[in-house]
């Protein structure tokens, strides 16, 4: 079952479109300000956002969809808006947005487009269009060993995707030296230690926004 955020301050069409959105299968979470929203980015596991650009609070659709490509660059968004002017429309698609409605819409034609819109993000089900792994502002693209930042390629050696997607793979998990070491270059490996830290080095130049932290005498962990 697909995972629908809907963000919309006003009371009656929130309602219209939770009933029409639930009533097709899909599960929705309705959240009316920017700050609830905000919250749940982190906390939440979201297939679609649909976003209203206006909203009470100091968060607006703006705010929102920054924060959301910056954890997800691939999420599928819709804006919405009350103002049918270019100029929202021309900034949703700039910061990213995969379709916008001006409001008042037709309930059925804002189903519609979530349809169209997950069945093209997703081809084999909820969460399993790619062999993907989100971090941060970068996406890892397991099939292809690649690596993006904002859909831009990042140019990895063999060695630096392996220690990546290993501590990447671990979250929060500390491991020293040896561990990479047996881990990436193989428990034959024979030399000093200190290859991981310029592999890490590197990744890091590569990466100035990866979150990874170095254990003094011991080794690193990765923060997610």
């Amino acid at each position: 079952m697909y995972k629908i955020a809907l963000v919309e301050d006003e009371k009656n069409l929130a309602a219209l479109v939770v009933k029409y959105l639930c009533s097709e299968g899909y599960e929705v979470l309705l959240y009316k300000t920017g700050e609830e929203a905000e919250q749940a980015i982190q906390s939440e596991t979201i297939d679609l956002w649909i976003l209203d650009i206006m909203l009470p609070g100091i968060v607006s659709g703006y705010d929102l969809i920054k924060k959301i490509r910056q954890k997800d660059s691939t999420m599928p968004v819709i804006f919405t808006s009350a103002r049918d002017q270019d100029i929202d429309k021309i900034m949703g698609l700039e910061l990213g947005s995969d379709d916008y409605l001006a409001k008042p819409y037709s309930i059925r034609e804002l189903v519609l487009r979530v349809k169209n819109l997950l069945n093209r993000t997703y081809q084999k089900g909820p969460n399993h269009n790619k062999n993907t792994i989100s971090v941060g502002p970068y996406e890892i693209d397991k099939d292809r060993r690649s690596v993006f930042h904002l859909d831009e390629g990042i140019s990895l050696t063999s060695k630096e995707y392996d220690l990546l997607l290993y501590l990447v793979e671990n979250p929060g998990k500390a491991f020293s030296r040896d561990q990479i070491l047996n881990a990436v270059w193989g428990e034959d490996y024979f030399g000093s230690d200190r290859v991981v830290d310029d592999l890490l080095r590197r990744v890091r130049q590569k990466m100035p926004e990866i979150q990874i932290e170095t254990i003094y005498g011991y080794g690193y962990r990765m923060i997610l």
